[in-house]
Parts: C-alpha cells; structure tokens; sequence
C-alpha cells in the first residue's frame, strides 16, 4: 500500500526563529539524527527556553549518493544565541509548497517523492540550486507535528513537509 499523502498546498509561512544542531550524515546514517532531538530539547530545557512549534529537520545540502547536511531543529519564540553545538537560527519567510503524511518516518521518502514530483507537475520552482556538492536548499522542512510521549506508534504519527517556493 502507497503511504498516504494529504493534499498539497501552497501556504505563506512568517519567519520563525529556532535552535539547531547541525550534522553531516550518508543517507546510511540517517536514523542517527533521532537521537540528536533530545540533545536539542535538552538544550532547550537547560536554557529555560520553551519550544514555539513541532521539532523538524531542515535538509541544507542533499546529496543521496553522498551525504546530507540537516539541522536538527526546534522553534522557538525569540533567536537563542545557541552554545557549542546548539545554534539560533530563522527559518525564512515565504510561499512554501506543503502537504502532510500520518504514518511510519520510513514512508517519508516515498511520500517526499511523490510531494516532488506534483511540484514539477504544477510547474512550482523550489528556492534551491545545485552545486558540485549537492542540491542547496534554502528552506526544505520535515515536520515532526507527533509527541512520540503521546503516541509511541510510529504509524500513527503526523509529519508535514514544507518547501520554500522562488
């Protein structure tokens, strides 16, 4: 069965600031990143600074054959200076393409696939170029909208993906 997509869309998103660890990982590796969430949360709660928004990824470079560089991220209400790993950021403002996936993280590809290939269909240009090492994206987000302390099956949890239009 093809994972389930919801219908995608076009949305204007504010700026939103947030904190982020930045790794550099083969497609391989990947599942490592899970673990870097608490490490930001963590941050988050040793700082006294609440979460604004569901945690994300933000694909930076994309390069399958090669490697990823994602930020690991959580929203926040002001920019947080960040210290030794953790950094502050704001995700930039904008016409985004979205749409939504409730089920297993492990269907994401093939869902980010399909999400692709209706951009190219309606004729949609993401902010992104490429370059010797990869796809550079200026804002390619992978929402994480479920509280896995809330509910722990995975097939059951809720992702958006939000791409920055030109």
């Amino acid at each position: 069965m093809d994972p389930v997509m919801t219908e995608p869309r076009i949305v204007d998103r504010a700026a939103q600031p947030y904190v982020f660890i930045r790794r550099r990982v083969p497609m391989s590796r990947l599942g490592e990143l899970v673990e870097v969430h608490g490490q930001v949360f963590g941050w988050l709660a040793e700082h006294d600074v609440p979460p604004a928004g569901a945690p994300f990824w933000k694909y930076n470079v994309i390069d399958m054959a090669r490697e990823l560089e994602i930020e690991v991220g959580v929203p926040t209400a002001t920019v947080p200076t960040g210290d030794g790993e953790v950094r502050g950021g704001i995700l930039p403002s904008g016409r985004y393409a979205t749409a939504g996936h409730t089920g297993h993280p492990d269907e994401l590809m093939e869902v980010t696939s399909r999400f692709l290939r209706w951009a190219e269909t309606e004729g949609l240009q993401f902010d992104r170029a490429d370059a010797s090492d990869g796809d550079h994206w200026t804002s390619r987000l992978e929402i994480y909208e479920t509280d896995p302390a809330e509910e722990p099956d995975l097939a059951k949890w809720h992702h958006t993906l939000a791409f920055r239009l030109t």
